[in-house]
């Protein structure tokens, strides 16, 4: 179960069939993300597009979208996570703002490159992923054009995982549950031409 924090379904709570191998992040965890997202970086959700990868049951895809986020990208593998994401945002009224693609995330972020870029990306992957796959989902997302030049990619890890990457702008800790944040990668400014007079 995970609760809505904030927005239009605020206190809202989500309850998943108890045969779901979920892990949500958990309301404390949530919250201070959210916070940091609006503080800090002071994100506008009414205004963003976000991609949210590794899903799961919904929990930051239906948060999005209850603080007026209209563009929502939820990729999801399992087939009745996707299913129950679906059928909540339907529930909630939030099916024009939530759009599923039901993928292996490695995969999706392979198919995809150059076709749409996000203001904020949010990744969870399971909590046992190595630091080599941590490494290839950054590489995947920063290196193909998935972020706006001023986006942010948050990245949730667990604590011990201690991610290194040059565009790393800060980690936050909340007991077991770090959150990474990402900046985009520079684009080359482009070469002035130089006329002779």
């Amino acid at each position: 179960m995970y609760r809505i924090i904030s927005g239009q379904w605020k206190a809202k709570r989500i309850s998943a069939p108890k045969n779901f191998t979920v892990r949500p992040t958990t309301d404390f965890a949530k919250e201070a993300l959210f916070s940091i997202l609006e503080n800090r970086y002071r994100i506008d959700f009414a205004s963003i597009s976000v991609l949210d990868l590794f899903a799961g049951i919904g929990s930051l895809s239906l948060e999005f979208a209850s603080r007026a986020c209209q563009d929502i990208t939820s990729v999801e593998m399992n087939v009745k996570h996707a299913a129950f994401i679906n059928s909540t945002a339907a529930e909630l009224d939030m099916s024009l703002q939530v759009s599923l693609q039901r993928a292996d995330v490695y995969d999706y972020l392979k198919k995809n490159r150059n076709r749409k870029t996000f203001d904020l990306i949010v990744a969870d992957p399971p909590f046992d992923t190595d630091d080599k796959k941590y490494q290839e989902l950054l590489s995947l997302v920063l290196n193909n054009n998935y972020l706006k030049e001023d986006g942010i990619f948050v990245l949730e890890h667990q604590s011990r995982n201690l991610l290194q990457h040059p565009n790393l702008l800060d980690t936050r800790k909340y007991g077991n549950v770090s959150f990474s944040f990402f900046k985009a990668n520079e684009t080359a400014p482009e070469t002035a031409e130089i006329t002779a007079e």
